[in-house]
Order: structure tokens, then sequence, then C-alpha cells
């Protein structure tokens, strides 16, 4: 069985992010056999403001051990990136600075797609620039990446999923390249 973990980089609840994600997701599971999918949400992951000196004091919190072990045990994870401020929501942030802590290679050698979304023209590009151009000294094996400007005037969310054709088109290039990857490793 072939795990696919994915996740908004966002703890809103009405997250664009989750939408974009989970179609992505959905378009993988869809190309590998035996496939499942593990969502996870970054508000059951929620600890203190990472600092050296509670880290020190407390040890690492168990949730930072749990969205690390999620990370470990997936084949393939596909993030989409909430773009605050030009930069990672401070939910994300505060998570993967704790599993950092745990381990630098925090995402331990997986496949991952990247993406962001915004309802904006930039489509959460900076964000997406940052991420992806860290992956590789977190252990990431980059497959890809896509921004989806003006979410919503590119995405049909009824039908859960990209209605602009060269959006779409460019998601399953970078849907196409994680799923190659799994089945190479496999």
């Amino acid at each position: 069985m072939t795990t696919i973990l994915a996740f908004a980089a966002s703890n809103s609840s009405t997250s664009i992010n989750r939408q974009l994600v989970t179609h992505a997701a959905e378009l993988a599971a869809a190309s590998i056999d035996d496939s499942t999918i593990e969502y996870l949400d970054l508000n059951d992951f929620e600890m203190p403001i990472y600092s050296q000196d509670r880290q020190e004091a407390d040890g690492i919190p168990e949730p930072a051990q749990r969205f690390y072990d999620a990370i470990g045990s997936a084949d393939a994870v596909i993030i989409s990136f909430a773009e605050h401020n030009g930069s990672y929501s401070v939910a994300f942030k505060n998570v993967y600075d704790w599993a950092s802590r745990i381990d630098m290679a925090v995402y331990q050698s997986k496949p991952v797609l990247m993406l962001a979304t915004s309802p904006g023209g930039r489509g959460g590009q900076g964000v997406l620039e940052a991420a992806a151009g860290a992956a590789p000294f977190f252990g990431a094996n980059l497959q890809g990446t896509v921004s989806v400007p003006t979410f919503f005037a590119n995405f049909d969310a009824d039908a859960g999923e990209l209605s602009n054709p060269d959006l779409a088109a460019e998601l399953a290039t970078a849907v196409a390249a994680l799923t190659t990857a799994v089945s190479l490793k496999a």
C-alpha cells in the first residue's frame, strides 16, 4: 500500500490551500495502484512556540514527534502553502521548527510536491519559492512546484478541481513527476 501524506500549511478551517492539496492528492492516488491518502490538519499539532529554552527544559513536544513520524511513514508528501505576509503561516512554521529539532531532514528523503495558492495574482509564489529553495536542506526529494494565482477564478470549488486548463495541465505534470518518483522508489 502506498501512502500519500497531504496537508495544507495553514490552520484555517476554510483554507483554500486545503482544497488545492486535496485535489492534488486525489490526482496522485488515482494514478497509483493500491494507494491511500492521509490528510493532516495542522490544528492537531498545536504546541508552544518553539524556543531553545523550551526545548532544553521540556524536550520535544509529542505533537512534533507525531508530525515527523507521519512524514516518515508516508511514501510521498504533498503540501499546499498558505502565504502570510510573504512567508509561511505561523501554524506551519512552528510545527516545522519543532520537527526540525528531531532531525533537520524533516522530509526524510520522501518525494515531495509543493503547491501554493491565494486569492491574489501571485498565488503564494513568495512562500512557495522559499519552501522550494529550502527543501533540499530539509531532506525533501522535490518533484515539482505549482502556484495557483487568483484561486477563486481558477478553481471550481463545487467540482473540487482546477477549472483553468493551463493550471490543470501544470498540476497534472507535477503530480506525474511525484507518482513516477514513488513508483521508482517501490
